[in-house]
């Protein structure tokens, strides 16, 4: 079920123009911001500038044409969200606010030849809402499989598959989600999302962040150069620079199979808007010659709801809770709408009960939404935070590696236990949250993470002075970086060199870290059974290459009742 009982926030910039779409009635650190010296876009690039996408879809004519996809997201027992973007014209290109009004019809099958059609409706599609096309569908079955496809003026979009929730008081006897975050356009290929997308076991993907990225070509820290180039070649700042970045994203091929494939379920996280965002500003803002950050968040914030098949929550945020029977219930957090901004390296302020990552009301509606999932005899508590909420310390860390370290994770560079940017630098609202899991007893949490483009498996203590003599009460799963620079990328050496000294130092110094990956690139696939809660994590042999293989890692799982990480003796079948 979606969450209807989501908090008021009254410090979210702006709330989003409603859905681009509504169905008709149917059948039932240096700072990121940094630019690294880079080599030149090789001839492998995929650039479809703007100006030419309407043709890169191959449509007769004037016709209108799919060039960006179809997605779906946000399952529910009898419904989900349909999404697609139609160009109704050669001049109607992203961003651009031309084109004329187009009728679009949307149908909804259970099998792939559409024989058996069971909800269909119309839409507008209109230059206000970039001609994106929102449908959300109701009067489905529960844990079943459909196919959907969308027609303009005669022109048929590809299909896609899509898979409603399981019924709300019946147990399913697994869940399977691919998860993944961090996806820099530049940095490499989307071949992680190529290999979710040829799975036929998962049942959504999650997207924990920073689906797209706001710098300029090179911008960002690139330890072995760009591969590809990125539209616009600017930093996104306007709501015409959000929208093109968002619809060259879904011109690669391998992001399109991956919404084809699956629904999506998302959040996002700072680099939607700006590296480092908070409430108020971001790290890569600048006032004045960037103009107004509550006018850019706004932009950033309309172009992601139109352009992702997500359902805005109360106010435009993206925190809501979607329950998948009797298994689990997913609660998905905005950790960059509310926040107030990061303490300074070193600061004592990040123990100020004042300072939220949350804001109050959102804490408020996690700490309820928990209890009455766990009221409810749900048997997993799900959380996606796109920041890690396990403390890390850096204290054994070798001084050569502090550098590489604090730019990837935030981290003051003299090597204090603090990333600033994440759970670390607003210990308030950590213990709070905690505090609750361990005394209402609330068992079977995880969370699962983004952000730092390394992978951990880690046991959550109230306390990490006191752990292991006071229990966890809470396990996190933390995936890499689909492309984004990992530490062997950002020194520009070999994979598997100097990330195996940091990831030592790191486990020594933090005892309730059981496993990290600081070296690959790649996804995870979540299982979710009765017995426990299973993450197995995926590498790739290249992300520069389009065509990389992928291989298998290892396995860490959380045993129903412990809140405890052991390793799993293999993948999942």
């Amino acid at each position: 079920m979606t969450d209807t009982h989501a908090p008021s926030a009254s410090s979210a910039s702006s709330t989003p123009p409603a859905s681009s779409a509504t169905p008709a009635a149917s059948a039932p650190s240096p700072t990121r911001r940094s630019v690294v010296a880079a080599g030149a876009a090789t001839a492998a690039l995929l650039p479809l500038a703007a100006t030419g996408q309407a043709r890169a879809a191959g449509a007769p004519g004037d016709g209108p044409v799919f060039a960006h996809g179809v997605a779906s997201g946000d399952p529910l027992p009898d419904g989900v969200l349909l999404w697609t973007r139609v160009t109704p014209s050669p001049d109607a290109v992203p961003g651009s606010g031309r084109g004329a009004p187009v009728e679009v019809s949307w149908e909804i099958a259970e099998d792939r030849g559409f024989s058996s059609v069971v909800a269909s409706g119309r839409v507008t599609a209109t230059a206000a809402s970039d001609h994106t096309v929102r449908a959300d569908v109701r009067g489905l079955r529960p844990a079943t499989d459909y196919h959907y496809r969308f027609t303009a003026a005669g022109v048929r979009s590809p299909a896609g598959r899509t898979r409603t929730a399981p019924a709300d008081g019946t147990t399913a006897d697994r869940l399977r989600f691919g998860v993944v975050s961090c996806a820099h356009y530049e940095s490499g290929f989307f071949a992680a999302y190529r290999h979710l997308a040829a799975r036929t076991d998962l049942d959504a993907v999650l997207h924990l962040g920073d689906y797209i990225y706001e710098y300029g070509r090179e911008e960002f820290p690139l330890g072995s150069g760009s591969v590809r180039a990125v539209e616009p070649a600017h930093e996104t700042v306007t709501l015409a620079d959000y929208r093109q970045r968002h619809a060259h994203y879904k011109t690669d091929p391998d992001l399109r199979a991956l919404h084809a494939a699956h629904p999506v379920i998302a959040v996002w996280d700072d680099h939607e808007s700006a590296n480092d965002s908070w409430s108020g500003g971001a790290e890569n803002h600048t006032p004045g010659a960037e103009g107004d950050w509550a006018a850019r968040a706004g932009a950033a914030r309309q172009a992601y709801f139109e352009w992702m098949p997500v359902r805005p929550a109360t106010e435009g945020t993206v925190h809501r809770r979607l329950r998948f029977g009797d298994l689990a219930d997913l609660h998905l957090l905005d950790l960059r709408s509310f926040r107030d901004e990061q303490a300074g390296a070193g600061s004592g302020d990040v123990d100020d009960p004042g300072r939220t990552i949350t804001g109050r009301a959102q804490l408020d509606w996690l700490k309820s939404s928990l209890s009455a999932s766990a009221a409810a005899g749900i048997r997993w508590h799900l959380v996606g935070t796109s920041v890690m909420i396990s403390p890390v310390a850096f204290g054994s860390v070798p001084a050569y590696l502090l550098g590489p370290l604090a730019g990837l994770l935030g981290v003051p560079r003299e090597g204090l236990a603090v990333n600033t940017d994440q759970w670390d630098g607003y210990t308030d609202d950590r213990r709070e949250l905690l505090t609750h899991l361990r005394d209402n007893r609330i068992g079977n949490t995880v969370f699962l993470t983004g952000d730092v483009h390394m992978a951990w498996a880690n046991e959550v203590p109230v306390r990490a002075a006191t752990y292991p003599l006071e229990p966890p009460v809470a396990t996190e799963f933390v995936v890499t970086s689909v492309t984004s620079d990992n530490l062997d990328d950002a020194l520009g050496v070999p994979p598997h060199t100097v990330s195996a000294v940091a990831e030592a130092a790191v486990r020594a110094a933090n005892r309730h870290t059981r496993w990290v990956d600081m070296d690959s690139h790649g996804y995870g696939v979540l299982e979710v059974t009765g017995e426990r809660a299973q993450m197995d994590y995926y590498a790739l042999a290249d992300r520069t290459d389009p065509d990389s293989a992928v291989r298998y890692l290892r396995s860490y799982r959380a045993p129903s009742g412990t809140q405890r990480v052991e390793r799993a003796p293999q993948a999942l079948r």
